[in-house]
Parts: C-alpha cells; structure tokens; sequence
C-alpha cells in the first residue's frame, strides 16, 4: 500500500536521502533495514523522516485534513537541506556613519 499522494514528495525525498547514505552505499543494507538505526544517519535523512512521519500523522489529523496537510516552504527547506539565507544582514541599529568604527 503507497502511502497518500500528499506525502509522496516527502517519501521520495527521504528514499533519495537513504540512498545516498553510507548505510547503504558501504555496508549494502535496504533503506528499510537503515530505518531501524536512524540516529546512524545523517541529520538531513533525520529530518526527513521526522517530515514523512509528520505527514503520516497529518493525515489521520481531522483539523490538518481540513485546513490540508503541508509544511511552510521555509520547512520545507530546511527539511531539503537548504540554506534559507545566503547574504548577510547589518543588525546593528541606525547610526550616524561618520561614527562607525568599524572601517
């Protein structure tokens, strides 16, 4: 039985994951059999299947099916791995330039 088409995007993330993993890769076992040891993993994998679960659970959530089943893209992002901010950012407050010190 495949899971629902709403957590299809998430199952397919973590199989990739799993299959970039050195549980597979080096020692030859199925991802299934490297689910059983998921603190062996890679933390993005760890994320992954945290998301998948989440989604699992959504469905089964009355309100969640109401109100639909989906993670923030900046969840999402983090669940891929992604860096959300690549610039950086001034956070010291307004001031006159003349007085920086920092040049």
């Amino acid at each position: 039985m495949s899971p629902p088409a709403a957590c299809q995007e998430a199952r397919e993330e973590l199989v990739a994951c799993l299959l970039r993993t050195d549980c597979v890769l080096k020692s030859g076992k199925t991802p299934t059999e490297c689910l059983h040891h998921p603190s062996e993993l890679p933390l993005q994998c760890q994320h992954l299947i945290a998301r998948f679960a989440d989604c699992k659970k959504g469905m089964l959530d009355m309100r969640r099916r109401f109100r639909g089943n989906h993670l923030s893209e900046s969840a999402k992002a983090a669940a891929r791995g992604d860096i959300l901010n690549q610039g950086t950012v001034d956070i010291i407050p307004d001031r006159n330039p003349e007085q920086d010190t920092r040049r």
